[in-house]
């Protein structure tokens, strides 16, 4: 997964724009909700909080064909990304304006906390009040009285049912409907209302995603979406431990997933050069396995509510938080921590390269073993998602044997403690739990004996997340030129990573569509230490690799997909996303 090296150097790229306009993480992570003393109430009330938003005060982006920026175009209703399963144009635009209001049922509280999310979407752009009502009542929620100057039941409509008629939505699935009248989203859960939201501000010019009043007209175009995902679990991994990243630069990168319908968040918390969760019974293994990174930097580590900070603002752009925990390998600033985790009694010194495979824990010792179901327990008890991620990659200095037996051993803790076993996929070296995922990120030199073994493994009913490093892991260089990356899987071009189909990869190793559970994106952080690094590797690369896991393979085209692909570069601008420019891509002028 990571090629030996040595440490390297960590250039910072210039940002697209100055110096003098570029926000800082700070800057970028700060509250924007206009008003939001007086909506003090619903926050109070449990609502969802508006998205941390980026980008700055200066300037819209200028509209193009596509409808990217202010101004009388139209974008087309199915140029979004993730690609809609279904596209029905027809009939004409809906526009936002000071009358608008967001219309949810007078019970329906989830509604109502994703309404207040649009509602800290749409506000600093548009300037307008936006108020939240109960439907087609018209009594202003924040107020509680009859405030609703408007047609009546004009606005935006956020409805949960539980209809026969849409029941094929599934848990994540919407309809949007729009009209001259208004925009209707429909859902039978939460997140299907949520993902329609993003599928709605992508409707809308880019300059809707700027923190300060644009210039409208803010318009919707007419026809019906019904959409659901492929598969249902879409996923990035962020490395936080070859560099550590804050809170907040973690939220932020939350608040870009959400944007393109990504639904799991795997945080890498473990690995030679870094510890990077509070572990109560083992205190050492944050203060000071998590003193360094890579380089030799500060590193860092989320406290208990650091982390459970991280898994309630995922939670609230309904992404589900893996943690991983790398064992047995990847374990050096575990060992450099506690003596008695290796072999000999001795702990070796911190590392800050970023060679792999050096370091085991010492799978003969009993120790060993209530290390690893105390470190379970404690983020078992943080975690309120299904699964536990527990590595297992790269245990050069692991014997097989002991391997096999560290293995069988540490997924019976991960089941004790009520959680679902993910692995990379060398865990099918070894005999897997029942109910196990394993993570593939194998590339075109995988030999043909591993493959075999994956595929073996999912015939016994292991499940798989495909992570081909050739094409999604989104720490490889774009070309020869690229500043940032690695390139040890080869060159990944955005056409490169686009251009593939989860169902039919490992068909020639007999791995059947069914047993593909979904797909991810991983970001090792070897080359990367600040949120542009981040935005450089991870954009334009990621919305491909969301459609990849949300839309039909039917729907799916390179070639109209890189003008929709396009169609974003105004949009990540707005948002301050530090992307790539590809030029594989057809970005608009300007």
């Amino acid at each position: 997964m990571r090629q030996h090296g040595t440490s390297p150097t960590f250039p910072r790229l210039p940002s697209r724009r100055s110096a003098s306009t570029r926000p800082s993480s700070a800057r970028r992570l700060g509250p924007l909700l206009v008003g939001v003393a007086l909506f003090s109430c619903v926050a109070a009330s449990g609502a969802v909080a508006a998205p941390e938003r980026t980008g700055t005060a200066a300037g819209s982006a200028s509209a193009s064909a596509s409808g990217s920026g202010s101004g009388s175009t139209v974008r087309p209703l199915g140029d979004v990304v993730p690609a809609p399963a279904s596209v029905r144009p027809g009939g004409s635009p809906y526009s936002i304006t000071s009358s608008t209001r967001i219309r949810v049922e007078e019970d329906s509280y989830e509604a109502r906390r994703v309404g207040t999310y649009l509602a800290g979407l749409l506000r600093p752009s548009t300037g307008y009040d936006l108020r939240i009502t109960d439907d087609d009542r018209g009594r202003d929620d924040h107020r509680g009285r009859d405030h609703d100057h408007g047609r009546g039941d004009d606005g935006i409509r956020l409805k949960l049912t539980s209809g026969d008629r849409d029941r094929a939505l599934g848990d994540e699935g919407y309809r949007l409907e729009s009209d001259r009248d208004g925009v209707t989203l429909t859902a039978r859960k939460p997140a299907g209302l949520f993902h329609g939201v993003q599928t709605l501000r992508q409707l809308l010019p880019a300059s809707v995603e700027r923190d300060s009043r644009q210039r409208g007209p803010w318009k919707v175009a007419g026809g019906t979406i019904t959409d659901k995902p492929r598969y249902a679990y879409r996923g990035a991994m962020l490395d936080v431990s070859r560099h550590f990243f804050t809170v907040d630069q973690v939220k932020l990168y939350i608040d870009q997933l959400a944007l393109y319908k990504i639904n799991t968040l795997h945080l890498h918390l473990s690995d030679d050069q870094g510890w990077r969760i509070a572990i109560d019974s083992w205190p050492r293994l944050a203060t000071y396995g998590g003193s360094t990174q890579v380089g030799g930097g500060p590193g860092g580590y989320y406290t208990k509510a650091q982390y459970r900070e991280l898994v309630r603002y995922a939670s609230s752009r309904h992404l589900e938080v893996v943690p991983e925990i790398d064992m047995p390998g990847h374990t050096n600033a575990a060992l450099a921590s506690y003596a008695e985790l290796n072999c000999d009694g001795v702990a070796p010194p911190l590392y800050t390269g970023t060679s792999v495979g050096f370091s085991s824990l010492c799978a003969t010792k009993e120790i060993t073993y209530d290390f690893v179901d105390d470190v379970v327990r404690e983020l078992a008890a943080l975690t309120p998602g299904r699964y536990l991620h527990i590595g297992g990659d790269e245990a050069h200095s692991t014997s097989h044997e002991d391997y096999v037996e560290f293995m069988r051993r540490t997924q019976a803790v991960v089941a004790k403690y009520g959680k679902t076993v993910v692995g990379w996929h060398q865990l099918t070296g070894a005999e897997q739990v029942k109910g196990a995922v394993a993570q593939y990120w194998g590339y075109d030199a995988t030999g043909a004996a591993e493959r075999a073994q994956v595929a073996e493994a999912t015939k016994a009913g292991t499940k798989l997340i495909l992570s081909p490093a050739d094409r999604v892991y989104l720490d490889m260089k774009y070309d020869r030129n690229t500043d940032l990356g690695q390139s040890w899987a080869g060159l990944v071009e955005v056409d490169r990573s686009y251009d593939w189909d989860p169902a039919a990869y490992l068909a020639d190793a007999g791995v059947a569509p069914g047993a593909v559970l979904g797909i991810e994106a991983p970001l090792w952080s070897e080359t990367l230490s600040t949120s542009d690094n981040i935005e450089r590797m991870a954009f334009p690369r990621l919305p491909g690799v969301a459609e990849i896991g949300w839309s039909p393979q039917s729907a799916r085209d390179w070639d109209t997909y890189k003008v929709r692909l396009a169609a974003q570069g105004p949009r990540m601008t707005a948002l301050g996303i530090d992307y790539y420019p590809s030029p594989v891509v057809p970005w608009p002028a300007g």
